[in-house]
Parts: C-alpha cells; sequence; structure tokens
C-alpha cells in the first residue's frame, strides 16, 4: 500500500495558449478534460503573445474559456525575441507546477517556445494540429509546426494527409492518433450563439442597410506578412478587391498590421467606403456571424479556410499554398494567390451559384476534444 503522506500525485496537464487561433482550439480541449471521466486536472497558461487584452478578453468570454491560471505577459517583438521571451517566462511556471505534459496547439511562436522548455526538461508534450505542411519554409509557422512535430511526444492530427506528412518524415506512427479538427468543435459549439452582421455593424457605428441594400457580401481578412508588407503586393491586392466591391459589397475586418500598412502605404484610397466596410479587429462571435451568412469569403488565415469547409460557405484563398489541403480537395477552399484573373473568375461563379460545395471533412463532427481527453488519458496511464 502506499504512503499517502509520501505520494505525490500527478502534476497537472497544462495547456498553453499564445495567439488569437489558439483559443478557439483550447476551449473545447478544457471542457473535455474536465467532463472526462475520471477529470484529467487542468490549468492554462497564455503566454500573452496575443498582446491587444480587450480582444484576448472577448476571446475569454465568447469560447467560456477559464481565467488563465498563468499569464507570462510576453506582448509582441521580433520572431526571436518573442520565442525567448516566452522560453524564459515559461521555464518557472514549469518548474513550479511539475505538469504531466504540457499540451500546445496550432503553429504560432508559443507553440515552439513552450515545445523546446519542455522536452529539455524532460516533460511529455502534446501536439494538437500536428502533421499540418505547407511546405513552404519562408513562412514562420511552417517552421514552427515541423520542429515542434519532431520532438513532442503525441501528435494529434486534424485530418489524414498530416499523418502521412509525419511519416515522410519519420515520426513513428504509434505517436500520432487522428482525432478530427477541435476548431470545429468551437465552431459547432457557438454557432447559434454567432452575433448577426447587422448588429456586428451597429455596434461599430457602421449602418447595415450598406449589406442589406443587395442582400448579400463577401468577407475580406488579409494579414500573411507576404501579401501586406509590401506595398506592391498590398496594392495590387486592394485593386483586385476593389473590383470584386464593384460586384457585391465586402466587409473587410482589418488585422492591425494591415491597417497600419495601408496607411503607410499611401493606399487607403484605393477603398471604396460605399462598397467596403472597414472593421477592426472583432470577436469569435461576431467574426462566426460574419461568415456564416456571407456569400464568400477571401482571406489568406489558416483557420478561415477551416471554418468556411465546416458552414459551407465558399472561401477563396489569397495564398500561393495552403497547410490545410483537405478544405480545397473536399471542402470549399480554392486557392487563388494574387492572380486578379482566377480571383474574378471565381467570384463571377460563386456569384451564379455555381461555386464550390464541399462536404464536411471525416472526424470534424464537433467531438474532437473528446477522442483527445479519451485518448491522452489512456497514454498518460500507459507512461506512469
Amino acid at each position: 500500500m502506499t504512503d499517502s503522506s509520501t505520494f505525490d500525485p500527478p502534476g497537472p496537464v497544462m495547456c498553453v495558449v499564445g495567439a488569437r487561433p489558439n483559443f478557439m482550439k483550447m476551449a473545447p480541449i478544457l471542457r473535455a478534460l474536465s467532463t472526462h471521466a475520471p477529470r484529467l486536472r487542468a490549468m492554462l497558461v497564455h503566454t500573452g503573445q496575443h498582446y491587444d487584452r480587450d480582444m484576448s478578453d472577448r476571446l475569454f468570454t465568447d469560447l467560456g474559456l477559464p481565467r488563465p491560471d498563468i499569464n507570462l505577459d510576453v506582448g509582441s517583438g521580433t520572431h526571436a525575441v518573442q520565442t525567448a521571451d516566452v522560453m524564459r517566462r515559461f521555464e518557472p511556471a514549469l518548474d513550479t507546477h511539475r505538469p504531466c505534459c504540457v499540451i500546445v496547439v496550432g503553429d504560432v511562436n508559443s507553440t515552439l517556445a513552450c515545445t523546446l522548455v519542455a522536452v529539455k526538461k524532460n516533460v511529455p508534450v502534446v501536439h494538437v494540429e500536428a502533421g499540418l505542411r505547407s511546405y513552404d519554409r519562408k513562412m514562420p509557422e511552417e517552421i514552427n509546426r515541423v520542429l515542434t512535430d519532431q520532438v513532442a511526444d503525441r501528435l494529434y492530427i486534424t485530418e489524414r494527409s498530416a499523418g502521412d506528412n509525419l511519416r515522410r518524415e519519420g515520426v513513428a506512427p504509434e505517436r500520432v492518433c487522428f482525432v478530427g479538427n477541435v476548431m470545429i468543435d468551437s465552431l459547432l459549439a457557438n454557432r447559434e450563439h454567432a452575433h448577426k452582421p447587422a448588429d456586428t455593424l451597429r455596434a461599430n457605428g457602421i449602418d447595415p442597410s450598406i449589406l442589406t441594400a443587395h442582400g448579400r457580401y463577401g468577407v475580406v481578412t488579409l494579414h500573411r506578412p507576404s501579401n501586406v508588407d509590401d506595398p506592391q503586393v498590398l496594392g495590387r491586392l486592394l485593386g483586385v478587391l476593389a473590383e470584386v466591391a464593384a460586384r457585391l459589397p465586402l466587409v473587410f475586418v482589418q488585422h492591425p498590421r494591415t491597417r497600419g500598412n495601408i496607411e503607410r502605404f499611401g493606399l487607403a484610397g484605393q477603398i471604396d467606403p460605399q462598397r467596403v466596410v472597414l472593421l477592426p479587429p472583432q470577436g469569435y462571435l461576431e467574426m462566426l456571424g460574419l461568415m456564416a451568412e456571407a456569400a464568400l469569403v477571401l482571406t489568406d488565415s489558416g483557420g478561415l479556410q477551416e471554418e468556411t469547409t465546416a458552414l459551407g460557405v465558399p472561401c477563396l484563398t489569397m495564398r500561393a499554398n495552403t497547410e490545410r489541403p483537405i478544405t480545397v480537395e473536399e471542402g470549399t477552399n480554392t486557392m487563388v494567390g494574387d492572380d486578379r484573373v482566377a480571383i474574378l473568375q471565381c467570384v463571377d461563379e460563386i456569384l451564379q451559384g455555381q461555386g464550390k460545395r464541399g462536404r464536411t471533412p471525416e472526424y470534424w463532427d464537433g467531438h474532437a476534444a473528446e477522442r483527445i481527453a479519451a485518448d491522452l488519458d489512456r497514454w498518460l496511464a500507459e507512461a506512469r
């Protein structure tokens, strides 16, 4: 019999979030850990990589996330500075709480930084959304994904092609488990709570008749450096968006980086305020409502490619590649890059009712987090 006075219970499952997409992925995981039988004790670490505190607070509220047990308050910086600051501040938290494992999600700097700290201290790392590849090493997210997968102990994948990628990279199949997409868990759980687009516009001081008068609209987001940091590229994309806006009004939800570059490069004159509604970053429920009722979405976001597929809304991705090929092969996504002819042709087809309909991929059913909790419980028990 174990002496209870000397028994050291296993530490918590330490769950890490850093930037906006992580919140949507971690919320259902935390719920699944708390409702699993037996309950898996968890604690939430927010690195503060998403440094807009008001927006972070809104995301916590919208998604029903508990307040973080630890906030590292890292803030912005270059990739090197931000990664180093997360590592430096995360290590003491790891030493203090001695978790049984660390769960990281996605591909942001916090994902890699916390992974590196944990593996060097022999704490098991669990990577949710593993194996996705764009095969574009110029994308910082690709580097984060590849390195995290190489050293993580348990890898949960959203689509079967991710498992193929990991096998090609020498990751042992027994480390990999196909569970589905936790981002879709959040979407399905919150779909009925999404804000109406008209309410979102009113809340931002905009008359919603700019949309209702036309009966349909498109949603735009742009934030990737390859699209918004070069004045010629950004100017060309804004020109294409102006042509799209002549066909249907657009709601352009502007990332701070994008808004700042439009002003800095003197490109604001290319945006017609009668056809393009400019909004600051929105909460999760506002964005969900805007996308759900849109005729189409133009974006360079990975997460929006997945969400539009789940919503059945045509998506035009303004990138040369995607780490989420299932959204193209089975979903509603079409890769158009910055090709003006391709973009306008796709828009016209969608408006004529000929856009991609797609289907829901395997295990994108709202239960991915439950599968993670069940597998994690078994895996941790075997590791003890």
